[in-house]
């Protein structure tokens, strides 16, 4: 298996870079760097700016209005974006919702919801886990039953990221009771605005509302949002997470926080030598680093197997296994690297308001929130625990 980038991506890696430079505006990249928290309207921003080159969406084919990149180009521009600190594609709609309307929507339902995913007017957050449904996703409460043209939803998501500023949603909802669980289970897209929804958020661990629970009573959902066949949302659902845990695993992310947490080690300064010469740091760094080349190179195996026309199974599990491990890993290291100064920051140094100089290194306010905050990396898009019994009972068979 050739795992070398051809002459061809080469040259479009270049090409990548150079766009970057040319486009991705300081200010945001600077937040980004820091772990600043971005606005609703700088996170359009950069996406507009992406459809504009026709980039936001380099996973979907050209006729639905994609860049329709190989994955070893959609590799290079997630890794070449995060080295840029280029705020993150939100995958909601891009890499989640998308690919699902493609391969099961109606044609009108694709004609109609994915140019407006590309030009911004929907906004989408994903409604999948519920409070006694999270990694146990089969047991889902939230239902829907039909009313002649119309679902009636009532139940409660919770985790939605972002949702406060989401006005659609896609929401597994349970329409079969009497069979097993995953049978029962449909997909349906519902507008935020109607009757009867309510959002709330949830404050994380570093202090943002990030998250939200969004409750449902009697929201009346056309049937028309219906997305596939009824009770069959289990298998959209899959394929969904699919793509969500192979995104999860943040090569791209990895390989930015490693050369920032490089360039921290080099600077902060231990028993009068840079910290980054301190043995038992640089031993830990070294085996953050060898685990991020390993995961790189099974990443790499895995987007050539996507280039043959072989669809990811398990081996997603593998990487946001490993890819979470990691990326908390140099979070952790990268706080420790700043010291004592990760202890204390100001809430407004978090969401770039501070005219004041922030106490110790510039990154210590990101250090610490981003340590706090990608503690969900091991929860989110199905627990680590439950990606081990995946791997245990489709790779290992036992």
């Amino acid at each position: 298996m050739d795992m070398s980038f051809s002459p061809e991506d080469q040259a479009f890696r270049a090409e990548v870079r150079q766009f970057l430079r040319d486009r991705l505006p300081a200010r945001l990249s600077e937040k980004v760097r820091l772990h600043q928290e971005l606005t609703k309207d700088e996170i359009e921003e950069w996406h507009a700016v992406l459809n504009g080159k026709g980039w936001l969406a380099g996973n979907w084919p050209v006729e639905f209005g994609g860049a329709g990149w190989t994955a070893i180009q959609r590799h290079i521009f997630e890794e070449e974006s995060a080295l840029a600190h280029a705020p993150r594609i939100l995958p909601f709609g891009i890499a989640m919702l998308g690919p699902v309307l493609q391969k099961f929507g109606s044609k009108e339902q694709q004609e109609h919801y994915l140019p407006r995913i590309l030009n911004g007017q929907d906004w989408w957050c994903q409604g999948y886990s519920e409070p006694g449904a999270g990694s146990d996703l089969a047991s889902l409460k939230t239902t829907a039953v039909r009313d002649g043209d119309h679902y009636i939803v009532n139940g409660q998501k919770t985790w939605t990221t972002l949702g406060q500023h989401a006005n659609w949603i896609f929401c597994l909802v349970r329409t079969n009771s009497t069979v097993k669980a995953q049978e029962g289970i449909s997909f349906l897209l519902i507008d935020m605005t109607t009757p009867g929804i309510t959002v709330r958020p949830i404050v994380l661990l570093e202090g943002t509302p990030e998250v939200n629970e969004v409750f449902f009573d009697d929201v009346r959902v056309p049937v028309a949002n219906l997305v596939g066949e009824e009770n069959k949302g289990w298998t959209y659902a899959k394929y969904l997470l699919t793509h969500e845990r192979t995104n999860i695993a943040g090569v791209g992310f990895a390989t930015a926080g490693l050369a920032a947490l490089k360039r921290i080690a080099r600077a902060q300064v231990a028993n009068g030598r840079p910290l980054i010469e301190n043995p038992l740091f640089a031993a830990r760094l070294a085996e953050v680093e060898i685990d991020l080349m390993a995961m790189s190179t099974t990443n790499l195996r895995m987007l050539a197997q996507a280039a043959a026309g072989q669809v990811p199974g398990a081996e997603s599990s593998m990487l946001k296994l490993k890819g979470t491990q990691i990326r908390q890993a140099i979070n952790d290291l990268t706080r420790r690297a700043v010291g004592p100064w990760a202890l204390a920051f100001p809430s407004e140094a978090l969401e770039g308001a501070n005219d004041d100089a922030p106490p110790g290194p510039a990154e210590a306010a990101g250090a610490t929130r981003a340590y706090l905050n990608n503690r969900k990396l091991s929860i989110y898009g199905g627990s680590n625990e439950i990606q081990r019994g995946i791997i245990a009972k489709s790779l290992l068979g036992l």
